[in-house]
């Protein structure tokens, strides 16, 4: 009988299998970073390039009067589109600006702002309404969440003063309403705000929102997101900080409007900066609505709250 021999792998065979399993894990590895920073990259560029609204009406068909408008933003470097609304009154020396949320037009539909505009007009303020950049028919390509929306906001208050000059005080929704607490903090001039919805801190919002938003695990994703917006947008979630910016309004008032049943911004987050300083802001905490749902359901109470509001300060 012959005895068949099997051969033994050999040192240099062993190191030539080895070899191969460590390129493909290797290969493997440096898909799974370019995929996981692809994919940040890209949820960093869908956060600040948001598809625009289209405005689909005007004032006319609520049967107000009104303006198209233009100005630039503080900065100079975009061009913003809104209306001017005037009294319905003989008092001509109010405004208000309305401030729209993260993605939303000057219609803000949610809200809907344009009702709330006709019931403020006919209060006897002028109202002004306008589109942040990269939205509605403004200028600009980039959303940065009330970072730059900030200088926007101001721009509009300074067509205010040079075409209609008034008291100004601001009203905002959600992302809007963060923006006219940071623009209320930076102008005196501005009389007072109410802010329905606001989140207090973008970078603290967004390490929290971003896991739900994407729908991609917390870690990597969140932390490398947010390290890539900046280089990547300009955008800097640490400077949207509404909740240092109420001590530099303080002791001008806010009302802060928000709903105890708001899934998108919780309400804790306009509490936080009540109890800062109750003895000039106020809180009005809604229940049964969702995020910037309290006028819609609330009509005649909130215009109320509104003209009691801004009816002692101009």
């Amino acid at each position: 009988m012959v005895k068949l021999q099997t051969s033994k792998p050999t040192l240099v065979g062993r190191w030539m299998a080895w070899k191969w399993i460590i390129w493909a894990v290797v290969i493997i590895l440096l898909v799974a970073i370019i995929a996981v920073v692809g994919i940040s990259v890209y949820v960093g560029w869908s956060l600040t390039h948001p598809a625009r609204k289209t405005v689909t009406t005007t004032p006319a068909s609520v049967q107000l009067r009104y303006d198209n408008i233009q100005f630039m933003s503080r900065t100079k470097d975009v061009q913003l589109k809104g209306w001017f609304l005037p009294s319905a009154t003989d008092k001509k020396d109010r405004t208000l600006i309305i401030a729209a949320g993260y993605a939303q037009n000057r219609l803000e539909q949610q809200v809907p702002a344009l009702s709330l505009a006709k019931s403020l007009i006919n209060n006897g303020y002028n109202v002004v309404m306008f589109d942040f950049r990269d939205n509605g028919e403004s200028g600009g390509t980039e959303t940065t969440v009330g970072q730059l929306e900030e200088q926007d906001l101001l721009g509009a208050v300074d067509w205010v003063k040079q075409h209609h000059p008034s008291k100004v005080g601001l009203i905002g929704f959600s992302m809007g309403a963060t923006t006219s607490l940071l623009a209320t903090a930076d102008d005196p001039s501005i009389v007072g705000v109410i802010a329905d919805s606001p989140f207090n801190n973008l970078l603290s919002y967004l390490k929290d929102n971003l896991p739900v938003w994407s729908h991609l695990p917390n870690f990597p994703f969140t932390p490398l997101i947010l390290d890539i917006i900046p280089p990547l947008t300009g955008m800097h979630p640490e400077e949207v900080n509404a909740l240092s910016a109420v001590d530099r309004i303080y002791p001008r008032p806010v009302l802060f409007i928000h709903s105890n049943t708001d899934t998108d911004i919780p309400y804790t987050n306009s509490e936080t900066m009540w109890k800062k300083h109750k003895d000039k802001f106020q809180f009005w905490e809604t229940t049964g609505v969702g995020h910037v749902g309290s006028y819609a359901k609330y009509k005649a109470m909130y215009t109320a709250k509104v003209e009691s509001f801004f009816g002692m300060l101009m």
